[in-house]
């Protein structure tokens, strides 16, 4: 008995001592020092003198790369010279560009009218730009600072909130005209990006599409644009595919593809645009019309072009043609609808939806309709922008532009009534 109190005695003060040597270890352990808290040292902001822009969607959630063989069809030559001028004009923008391109007689050559664009020479041509940005706003507020005579007393007065707010009526697009730049007179319009693809896409004005439909020189390239620009040229051919007998030439459809931006435009009406501008576009840049659309048109089913010919076949069956009618834009598809809308001999769409392609595509009035339409999307757009040019403008610059279109077209006219009574 006196064995077990001893023993038990033992384990107690055992444990005594294990506790004491490690509550003694946790009190005798010192806290950290103290550090006092050092005061952040703040990142000196540099001075912005302009607004910084937002980051655009594009920019948030950037789109992959092409290929680099992607859209080669717009990389379209031009001179050293003339490139080296473009470029060098658009470099004289602060603000940013995402996409640029100079288009027009000042670039490319078109019969009856002089040679493009060289510096320093009064009988130049007015070199036309359109540059697609991010935000309008922010453009013209850096623009108004770095080049506000380019503006008009008005919109200078008003300011860049005035000025995008003005751009966005019609067809989206703000111009400055005769403005003196590296030894040459330029016109530049300035778009959205958001605004231009659109446009590419679904052919809701067609006036930036319609312009794109003809030969250009890009400047300043973006995927986005590209892309869609792709798209343009090929709904382009698909238009005019649908307006076109089972054989043509090629000169046919580049005349065909070039005039979709000018039917319906009221200019051509009044004597302010050369009636024949169509065809001076074409018959000089052909070749450049043959490297925008030779591949695209042979790369569709039931069209057979040989490069070394001239000659265009395609197929024109209900089956081959319905192919084409339903892939046009939807701007201008749902105008065609509403078209034939009241037609008896159509079928549902909800019921046989191939069936309902076929029947539009065969019949015979689908052409005119085709066509008719076009007009009436390039209509409305025109006329805004044309009377909007005199906002944009001003009014002395509006009479100077309108007097040099039509003695343009006068000159052009007598050269052409010289020609005939030569030949005849």
């Amino acid at each position: 008995m006196m064995l077990c109190r001893a023993a038990y005695c033992r384990r107690l003060f055992v444990r005594s001592l294990a506790t004491e040597a490690s509550s003694s270890s946790v009190t005798s352990s010192e806290p950290p020092p103290y550090v006092p808290n050092q005061p952040q040292q703040q990142t000196k902001q540099r001075a912005r003198l302009h607004p910084h822009p937002r980051p655009s969607p594009s920019q948030l959630h950037p789109l992959p790369e092409l290929p680099p063989s992607f859209g080669r069809n717009q990389i379209l030559p031009v001179s050293s010279s003339t490139r080296a001028l473009l470029e060098s004009i658009v470099d004289q923008f602060n603000a940013p560009i995402r996409y640029a391109f100079a288009y027009g007689s000042g670039v490319f050559e078109q019969d009856g009218y002089n040679q493009p664009a060289i510096p320093n020479d009064p009988n130049s041509p007015m070199l036309d730009f359109m540059l697609a940005v991010t935000h309008a706003d922010h453009f013209h507020s850096i623009n108004l600072q770095q080049h506000a005579s380019h503006y008009p007393l008005h919109a200078r007065l008003l300011g860049s909130d005035y000025i995008s707010r003005v751009q966005t009526i019609g067809p989206g697009v703000w111009f400055n005209a005769y403005v003196p730049m590296k030894g040459v007179t330029i016109k530049y319009g300035v778009t959205t990006v958001d605004n231009l693809c659109s446009d590419l896409l679904n052919w809701k004005t067609l006036y930036l599409a319609g312009r794109m439909h003809k030969p250009l020189r890009i400047i300043k390239d973006d995927a986005r644009v590209r892309l869609t620009q792709q798209v343009n040229l090929t709904s382009a051919v698909r238009a005019a595919l649908l307006t076109l007998p089972a054989e043509f030439t090629e000169l046919e459809l580049f005349e065909r593809i070039a005039g979709i931006s000018y039917a319906g435009d009221p200019r051509m009406i009044l004597p302010a645009e050369n009636r024949g501008k169509v065809g001076n576009i074409v018959r000089k840049q052909a070749p450049q019309f043959k490297e925008l659309y030779h591949r695209l048109v042979v790369g569709l089913p039931g069209v057979h072009w040989p490069a070394y010919l001239s000659t265009i076949k395609q197929d024109t069956s209900p089956n081959a043609r319905s192919a084409h009618l339903k892939k046009l834009p939807a701007g201008l598809l749902k105008r065609i609808e509403r078209n034939y809308a009241s037609h008896s001999g159509l079928p549902s769409r909800e019921k046989d939806e191939n069936q309902y392609w076929v029947k539009m595509a065969e019949d015979q009035n689908l052409t005119r309709a085709i066509s008719k339409e076009m007009a009436a999307i390039v209509r409305t757009p025109a006329t805004v922008q044309s009377l909007k040019g005199i906002v944009s403008a001003g009014v002395g610059k509006s009479i100077r532009y309108t007097w040099a279109k039509v003695s343009k077209w006068w000159k052009s006219s007598g050269s052409r009534k010289e020609s005939k009574d030569s030949s005849s």
